[in-house]
């Protein structure tokens, strides 16, 4: 799924997965090779589902990739490449500061936690 989505290379994929592991955001079952979301992953993406759901969307991931390419052919600069990021992030960082949802996160916090136990 992820390799058909524009995103990174087979290599920057075992990479990330690997840190993902790392930092107990997934399993992986050695013999099986299958990956499950740990707790601390489930609760992050919850988090993020709540707050910046653009964030967990592949194609805006794939976007930044198709901007850097863009950069590197010289079609757009480096600072206007930045000015659009930074812009995103603005944007987004404005809106989680004004978002109300203690409550909605306490509640995936312990929905997720049920799977835990």
């Amino acid at each position: 799924q992820i390799k058909g989505s524009g995103i990174g290379t087979s290599a920057t994929r075992a990479e990330i997965l690997k840190k993902l592991d790392k930092n107990n955001y997934i399993c992986i079952n050695n013999k099986t090779q299958v990956i499950t979301p740990a707790k601390l992953g489930e609760i992050i993406y919850e988090v993020v589902n709540a707050s910046i759901p653009p964030l967990l969307n592949a194609e805006l991931t794939a976007s930044w990739e198709k901007g850097l390419t863009y950069v590197a052919e010289g079609t757009i600069t480096s600072d206007e490449y930045m000015a659009k990021l930074e812009d995103f992030v603005s944007r987004r960082t404005n809106r989680v500061i004004n978002l109300n949802n203690q409550a909605a996160l306490v509640t995936y916090f312990n929905e997720v936690s049920k799977n835990y136990k």
